[in-house]
């Protein structure tokens, strides 16, 4: 006699999957992996000020606020996850065939 079992997906109508290109984290104290998956960027800086030419256009910036900006490297962080190492396992032998069959 063959078993079966059926898994039913569910998940809410505004369900949208997040692009990361990184990952933070470590063993928290509870022996667990936190896993912090975020975006890293260029910064934007909140406030550019530039002169003005004789014909309306754009000339250098004279101030860019924060100055120190182009010195660092924005990551967002949107979500994260908390694994026990049972379920770390079976994710890293999951991710692990579909970069083979990659």
């Amino acid at each position: 006699m063959n078993k079966r079992l059926n898994f039913k997906y569910i998940f809410d109508d505004d369900y949208n999957p997040k692009y990361v290109n990184g990952a933070y984290g470590g063993i928290n104290p509870q022996g667990e992996i936190a896993v912090n998956f975020y975006v890293e960027r260029s910064p934007i800086p909140r406030t550019e000020i530039y002169s003005l030419n004789e014909d309306g256009s754009l000339d250098s910036p004279i101030e860019i606020e924060p100055e120190n900006h182009t010195q660092n490297i924005i990551r967002f962080i949107e979500t994260g996850i908390l694994l026990n190492l049972e379920n770390a396992k079976k994710i890293h032998q999951w991710l692990g065939q579909h970069i083979t069959s990659l």
